[in-house]
């Protein structure tokens, strides 16, 4: 069901900024699983798959020093950083898909007939993981550029990476949609003047209740919809 809480004109919008995952992929297994390994080999407990979960959408950083409980020791966020990082790129694509009707979603988008849309990525994942997982999955001829989480001095919701995106394909704020499962997104969004809509069916559909996008959708096929 497609539920505005502040009405716009989707038709109008020339840019899609979307985010990655809880997104357009599902990569909540793989995510996991590594942050598990790191668990592992610093010989502390595994988590709960829905706690690490949780703990997604502010960038690899962020995710390891919540998983391992926020610890002042700074050597040894740095190492399990850096082994998250090695064992994810060896894994990051055993059980990552796309969600179901998002390559529709995109190509209903794209064939729009009239005022083409130009499309973007912007996660907070790593950029090479990122493109690299897009690329696998088929996805990149949908999209302009993708940008991860070290393409910018500064990661969302920080609106720096939105601001170049802007400058880049010429379009204004207002005519621009960023769409995501979680209030990273949303207050992304808010901080560069962008339109935002917010994915119930990703990770973090808790926290659009917090902090509301202008636009909810349940499911990529209502993205399609919305945009036609």
């Amino acid at each position: 069901m497609i539920r505005f809480h502040h009405q716009f004109d989707p038709g109008a919008m020339k840019l899609l900024i979307f985010d990655l995952d809880g997104t357009l992929i599902d990569s909540r297994l793989d995510l996991v699983h590594s942050v598990n390994a790191t668990l592992r080999h610093l010989d502390r407990p595994e988590l709960p798959e829905d706690l690490i979960a949780s703990y997604v959408g502010d960038g690899a950083p962020m995710l390891v020093q919540r998983a391992l409980g926020d610890p002042k020791d700074e050597a040894l966020v740095k190492r399990a950083l850096e082994y998250f990082l090695d064992y994810y790129r060896v894994h990051k694509l055993d059980y990552t898909r796309a969600y179901e009707g998002v390559n529709e979603m995109l190509e209903a988008i794209r064939n729009r007939n009239h005022a083409p849309r130009q499309m973007v990525v912007l996660s907070n994942k790593p950029v090479k993981a990122s493109r690299a997982i897009v690329e696998a999955l088929g996805l990149a001829d949908f999209f302009l550029r993708v940008y991860g989480g070290n393409s910018f001095p500064t990661k969302k919701p920080d609106p720096q990476g939105v601001r170049v995106i802007l400058r880049e394909t010429k379009v204004p704020a207002e005519q621009t949609l960023i769409i995501g499962d979680s209030s990273v997104d949303v207050i992304t969004g808010r901080n560069a003047g962008l339109w935002t809509c917010g994915v119930t069916y990703g990770f973090a559909p808790h926290t659009l209740i917090e902090v509301p996008p202008d636009v909810l959708v349940d499911q990529p096929g209502e993205l399609a919809e919305l945009l036609r």
